[in-house]
């Protein structure tokens, strides 16, 4: 069997070759690093006990990632609304931002990394695999089918190698570790898993795609058109003019359902044939909780992967002992979850180490900034380059660009600069 087939493998669409052909008009545009970055992050996928990625919302972080070889980057929802967005916003996670923000970031880390790779190419290194694949938070997809349809185009278009999508409703959509979340239909999810990867054919992409469901804790349903859904919905035994059981409904209209892991089985069963792997969103880190989801799916799908969100939202020292927290990662890779992440990695350090450093400045003046320096000077052995800050965002990147087009070296900006004398 060949590796293009076997990436298939399992894989439904509901639509034709045709269909894609009849879609995709008459120019063939290629998107090299969604491609590069989706082969790349599948190969990972197969070749490694389980893929290792950090939140990144920045592509400074991103590259210091990059740096130290973990294998992939995650790029956060929650994170774009608390701090990246283009709307200029710090929103919650409840897709209050604009749509275009997390393409935003993908492209801001994809071009961090072009620029990191372009510096150690030109001083002759080949070291550090910059382009990580970044996996991006299509949330709800903003919409219904089209809207999702087009999300994950722009995603691809900036060169995002893998997505996910969750399945709550986008009006109403809330981070997975916040209350009130709404699930749309089954169906509803299926039709935005096949609009995804409809998009990344029309695109000629091997996007790999991640679904996301939140019905562990989601007690919400916003339609009871889907009879896959039927079993769960709470009933009131009220019988109406049309002999049917009504379902209980909140004022704004939505269905109450009996959330928990025979709903999540449900929705993975359903939405299995039509991703590549299969995320139950979680409230605790719970080996034991994951296992059972896993070999549920299994039983119908042996091969499905998953992943899983190791969240800055547990507080892991409360519910796990050292042992356990040092070996979870290798118990889920046990159970074929491939990919597990540090949701809001990025947000929690950026926070935590600029508050720390704040409070010394406060107390110590400049000794609280010589202290994380010599830090920085330390790191170095281990690969750490940004201490030379003027040569780690292309300073001298630049200078070789001037020299070329003018064959003179008077205006350098690295020569006899601040840090050529002292670093």
């Amino acid at each position: 069997m060949t590796k293009q087939l076997y990436r298939w493998e399992g894989i439904e669409r509901p639509y034709s070759t045709n269909d894609v052909k009849r879609l995709s008009g008459s120019v063939h545009i290629k998107h090299t690093l969604a491609q590069n970055g989706a082969s790349k992050l599948w190969d990972k996928l197969h070749s490694l006990k389980y893929v290792s990625a950090l939140g990144a919302l920045t592509g400074n972080q991103a590259m210091q990632q990059a740096k130290v070889g973990l294998d992939a980057v995650y790029l956060s929802g929650w994170q774009v609304a608390g701090d990246a967005n283009d709307s200029l916003e710090m929103y919650p996670d409840q897709s209050l931002y604009a749509v275009g923000s997390v393409p935003t970031i993908v492209k801001r880390i994809n071009n961090t990394f072009q620029r990191a790779d372009q510096i150690q190419i030109m001083e002759g290194n080949h070291a550090v695999d910059y382009f990580l694949p970044i996996v991006a938070d299509a949330e709800s997809g903003f919409g219904g089918v089209l809207n999702t349809h087009e999300l994950v185009k722009h995603l691809i278009e900036v060169g995002a190698a893998g997505i996910h999508l969750e399945d709550q409703l986008a009006s109403a959509k809330k981070c997975g570790h916040m209350g009130g979340k709404v699930l749309v239909s089954t169906q509803e999810m299926i039709n935005k898993l096949v609009a995804s990867r409809l998009a990344a054919d029309i695109m000629d992409v091997t996007t790999i795609i991640i679904a996301r469901t939140d019905a562990l804790s989601g007690a919400l349903l916003q339609t009871d058109s889907d009879e896959k859904d039927h079993r769960f919905i709470i009933t009131n035994n009220r019988i109406s003019s049309d002999t049917t059981i009504r379902g209980t409904r909140t004022e704004e209209g939505f269905f109450k359902t009996n959330a928990g892991m025979e709903q999540a089985v449900s929705r993975g069963l359903a939405y299995a044939p039509y991703c590549d792997m299969l995320w139950m969103e979680t409230a605790i880190p719970d080996i034991g909780e994951c296992k059972e989801f896993v070999q549920e799916i299994q039983k119908e799908y042996p091969n499905k992967m998953f992943a899983y969100n190791c969240s800055p939202s547990f507080n892991w020292k409360a519910r796990l002992s050292d042992t356990e927290i040092r070996s979870f990662k290798d118990e889920l890779g046990e159970l074929n979850v491939k990919f597990q992440f540090i949701t809001l990695a990025g947000f929690h350090s950026l926070n935590y180490s600029m508050f720390e450093l704040s409070e010394k400045y406060r107390d110590t003046g400049m000794t609280g900034f010589v202290e994380l320096q010599e830090k920085e000077f330390e790191a170095q052995e281990r690969g750490f380059t940004a201490v030379k800050h003027q040569r780690e965002v292309g300073a001298s990147y630049f200078d070789q660009v001037a020299q070329v087009c003018t064959g003179s070296t008077n205006l350098s900006a690295i020569k006899g600069s601040t840090e050529e004398g002292q670093f």
